[in-house]
């Protein structure tokens, strides 16, 4: 039987140095500091995983092989180095691949500096966002919606994720400020026969 447990995986956290960035300035920023840092197309700078959860690959890797960005997986083993995976979406379905640790930068950042993290380029994923859900289809579904959705088509996106609505539970709480509905955003504009 294979270990359980929760592994924790540190990144090695740097400043760009290839930027205008003085030695100086470099050690301002303590690596605990670095790591502290939550950026959304980055993964944790603490990982914590274990076998058997699922996750969500961070960036396309070999999309031929079917590690691409949004990519859902099933962890199988962990190692020091790699990640043992199943892919649980799309095509390639059922294949078993290995994730290495490697160097990501956030694709935009607010930070007065670029942030280098060596790390495993993936999130625990036992949920999502309706946006990063879109393409995909699953089996089972559940939906949280605790304000109305707000952009067009976005209640369709995140209905139609599953193959029938007899596997869609959508949690309605008592204490939900818009009343127990959602709005279903429709630009009409877009049925009327003169727009080009």
């Amino acid at each position: 039987m294979q270990n359980t447990e929760c592994i924790s995986y540190p990144s090695l956290d740097s400043i760009d140095s290839t930027e205008n960035t003085s030695e100086q300035q470099s050690q301002v920023y303590l690596p605990e500091f670095l790591r502290s840092l939550k950026i959304s197309d980055l993964p944790p700078g603490k990982l914590k995983l274990k076998i058997g959860i699922p996750i969500i690959l961070l960036r396309n890797l070999n999309p031929s092989e079917g590690l691409c960005n949004g990519t859902r997986l099933i962890i199988r083993d962990l190692q020091h180095k790699v990640i043992d995976a199943e892919i649980i979406t799309g095509s390639h379905i059922g294949k078993c691949v290995f994730i290495p640790q490697i160097i990501l930068s956030p694709s935009e950042s607010s930070l007065p500096f670029t942030l280098k993290r060596f790390q495993f380029p993936v999130r625990v994923a036992f949920s999502m966002t309706i946006n990063r859900a879109q393409g995909q289809t699953l089996n089972k579904m559940g939906l949280y919606l605790p304000q109305p959705v707000f952009a067009h088509g976005q209640l369709y996106v995140a209905l139609s994720r599953v193959i029938s609505y007899q596997c869609i539970k959508i949690l309605i709480c008592e204490n939900c400020q818009n009343n127990y509905q959602t709005k279903n955003i429709v630009y009409h504009e877009i049925f009327q026969n003169n727009i080009i």
